[in-house]
């Protein structure tokens, strides 16, 4: 088949909706298909700006090119899932979440104004109307298919993509050290982890991997907080990196507020180590099950983050019993069902 698999790309961000796009072209490839990228930049200054994007893709003709027809289109995130084709899948990564879920909290823009209660209607209604058209919508987690029912009304069933890193990911000694990746904005909160650090009273350590908007903001937090030998901060690593510190990782902290779905807990458990979490992580959740393959804290509670990390630092033998039993529980996360659902084929 000629497939177009569409993405959106907020200029100088990478993450995992980026990755989801890059590794399904890859996958439809690798199965004899003759699949493409389709993105289209995404920036949203204004409500006007914003609408245009979804014109922007709304307008878009797909159907064929260069006399050639397009079989398929797998549209991911908002707004890709506004292109019109005959034949439209949805992989749902997520909607404009700050005019939904997110609205009324710290992460969001939107407010109960006139004006943005008019765009969030108007949102609502192109969401139900473009994703009605499709011949199948999937959601990445349980947790954005259950958005999806509670806003618009619709039942779908999730499928979970599996990491980039899946089968380079092993399992290593349990060092001294919690790990997390990611990219460095306010809703993944890395703040938690280093706030946690004052509280540590074992050698444990934390190292983040990663860049982004909020950077500055924790190496000051760092500095505040006189935690610079027990955190290090690390920039962007290459995959290699990656793989070695997952493997010699004592536990992996990943707390974002309600994640779609978090490629870092499947990763975790690819490399055999418990997750330590908030019990307000959304799709996380999905996966960590407390005191068999980690442990989820109460939200916003940086000291039980501590005195869960100081356990596993001083129970080493249970900290691999809870990675082998987060490794048994993503063991049927690949790309043959997934890919199968999405064409129709299974």
């Amino acid at each position: 088949m000629r497939i177009c698999v569409c993405g959106v790309q907020v200029p100088f961000t990478f993450g995992g909706a980026e990755l989801l796009v890059q590794s399904l072209v890859e996958q439809l490839r690798a199965r004899g298909h003759e699949a493409e990228t389709v993105m289209l930049p995404f920036t949203w200054p204004n409500r006007t700006q914003l609408f245009k994007s979804c014109l922007a893709w709304r307008l878009l003709d797909l159907t064929e090119v260069d006399g050639a027809k397009i079989d398929l289109v797998i549209a991911t995130r908002f707004p890709s899932y506004l292109v019109k084709h005959p034949n439209k899948v949805v992989w749902l990564v997520h909607q404009l979440r700050q005019a939904y879920d997110l609205q009324g909290t710290r992460y969001s823009d939107f407010r109960e104004t006139p004006r943005d209660r008019n765009v969030t209607a108007m949102l609502r209604a192109m969401d139900a109307r473009t994703l009605s058209e499709a011949r199948r919508v999937f959601s990445i987690s349980k947790n954005v298919a259950a958005r999806l029912e509670r806003h618009n009304g619709m039942r779908i069933e999730a499928l979970y993509p599996p990491p980039r890193l899946s089968g380079r990911l092993r399992p290593g000694p349990f060092g001294d050290y919690v790990f997390t990746v990611g990219r460095l904005n306010r809703i993944k909160r890395f703040e938690l982890l280093v706030k946690a650090m004052q509280h540590v009273r074992s050698g444990v350590r934390a190292r983040i991997a990663g860049d982004g908007p909020e950077r500055d903001d924790l190496l000051e937090l760092i500095r505040r907080l006189g935690v610079e030998d027990r955190v290090e901060l690390l920039d962007w690593v290459d995959d290699e990196q990656v793989v070695e510190l997952y493997a010699g990782a004592l536990a992996v902290y990943y707390a974002p507020y309600d994640e779609d779905y978090g490629y870092v807990t499947v990763e975790a458990y690819q490399a055999g180590k418990p997750v330590v979490t908030l019990a307000d992580s959304g799709g996380v959740l999905e996966f960590v099950r407390d005191g068999e393959s980690g442990f989820v804290c109460p939200a916003g509670s940086p000291a039980e983050v501590a005195r869960r990390l100081d356990w596993l630092y001083e129970h080493r033998d249970e900290a691999r019993r809870m990675g082998e039993a987060g490794m048994r529980s993503v063991d049927d996360v690949e790309w043959d069902a997934v890919i199968g659902r999405l064409l129709g084929t299974a």
